[in-house]
């Protein structure tokens, strides 16, 4: 059995054990509107007037004229979110955190029953933390991350859910059947859009649709989607979570019409994406540009590299190029750059640390190596066992 955990409006609960004077007021967590801030978290009393998140502030006070705008303090989140996943790491090492206010726990090989184990930890955090949370309990992870949605907005209010929503073995096609496709991974507007046009309205009618049809329609997701409606889902807990992408991104306060700002802004993002590669010993081969105009039109851009890398003045040359590329003279609202294609640095400090053509060039030849053949297609003797 699987648990999904979700701290309640994570940020603003953080901020009334803060300022107890918060609690029960309309308040959002975020920037201020004159600096373009959008809304992070918003109190359960400003959802009430149609405050959400990722809002534009500006649009949040309008719904909600008397709306506290609190600033965020991301490093105590971090810190209180570790306490709560120290918690989960208690009961199991099998914890997946999804992000800093969510988690999966699988709670299989515990003696007492999943139910009693959520409730339990609710307490727990509620009375060790002063903190409300919500848990979906299901036989899978797909189940019980649909059952906490559902759970939570069933007890939709002023105050925090602090729901606990069970759905026993053998009954999740049945759980899932009167809900919204949408409510499925993977089913975003357009996929939403076509099941529609399909006269497939709910997970019910999807799990009754042949899932052959389904994959002609939509190849190998088509698959997914059909076992997935029909309650079926064998992920297990992924301990360690693989990078995808290191980026970073700058909304401007002002639309920027000048290049050589935009330059400067895009070469300080590359240096900060080329050092926490290097930290995190990651290097990639695809260097991406982001920008969105003054009317929110958004555009990407990539330039796949010959050689995996994580030095600043090449990420910072790709970027740039794609930026001369792509920006004529328009407003910029939002610039970013991002790495992705990541993979592990075979360098080992030490053997690098004076910079030599020859070593470069062997370096370049590993990488080539390994793109083509894998990972374990070459190695350094200092990895070989026994010599062999």
């Amino acid at each position: 059995m699987f648990l999904h955990l979700d701290l309640d409006a994570f940020f603003c609960a953080v901020e009334e054990l803060h300022n107890p004077k918060l609690r029960g007021k309309p308040f959002a967590v975020g920037g201020r509107p004159e600096e373009r801030g959008v809304v992070a978290s918003c109190s359960y009393a400003a959802r009430q007037f149609g405050v959400r998140s990722a809002m534009p502030m500006g649009q949040a006070l309008r719904a909600c004229p008397d709306l506290m705008i609190v600033p965020a303090r991301h490093g105590q989140y971090g810190a209180v979110s570790k306490k709560v996943m120290e918690r989960l790491h208690a009961l199991t090492p099998l914890v997946e955190q999804i992000s800093i206010d969510e988690a999966f726990v699988d709670v299989s090989a515990l003696t007492d029953a999943a139910e009693t184990i959520a409730r339990r930890l609710q307490a727990q955090i509620r009375g060790e933390l002063g903190l409300s949370c919500s848990l979906g309990v299901a036989s899978n992870k797909l189940v019980a991350k649909i059952a906490n949605n559902v759970g939570k907005a069933a007890a939709r209010g002023s105050t925090s859910p602090n729901a606990i929503t069970l759905v026993p073995v053998g009954e999740e096609a049945a759980f899932l059947a009167p809900l919204p496709c949408s409510e499925l991974w993977g089913v975003g507007p357009k996929t939403a859009a076509r099941l529609d046009e399909l006269g497939i309205h709910t997970i019910g009618d999807l799990a009754q649709h042949p899932m052959q049809e389904l994959s002609r329609l939509f190849g190998k997701h088509g698959e997914a989607l059909s076992l997935h409606a029909k309650g079926i889902d064998s992920r297990t807990i992924v301990t360690e979570r693989e990078y995808k992408q290191v980026s970073n991104e700058t909304t401007f306060v002002r639309d920027v019409s000048d290049l050589a700002t935009l330059e400067k802004t895009l070469r300080e993002q590359a240096n900060d994406v080329s050092k926490t590669l290097q930290r995190k010993q990651m290097i990639g081969n695809t260097v991406k540009l982001k920008l969105r105009w003054s009317d929110f039109t958004t555009l990407s851009r990539q330039s796949h590299l010959s050689i995996a890398t994580n030095d600043s003045e090449q990420i910072v040359n790709a970027s740039l190029a794609l930026l001369r590329k792509v920006w004529n003279g328009q407003a910029v609202r939002l610039i970013g750059v991002g790495v992705s294609g990541l993979g592990e640095d075979v360098r080992q400090l030490g053997l690098w640390d004076t910079p030599d053509p020859r070593q470069e060039r062997l370096y370049e030849a590993m990488q080539k190596v390994q793109q083509k053949f894998g990972k374990g297609a070459i190695k350094r003797a200092s990895e070989m066992k026994n010599g062999a």
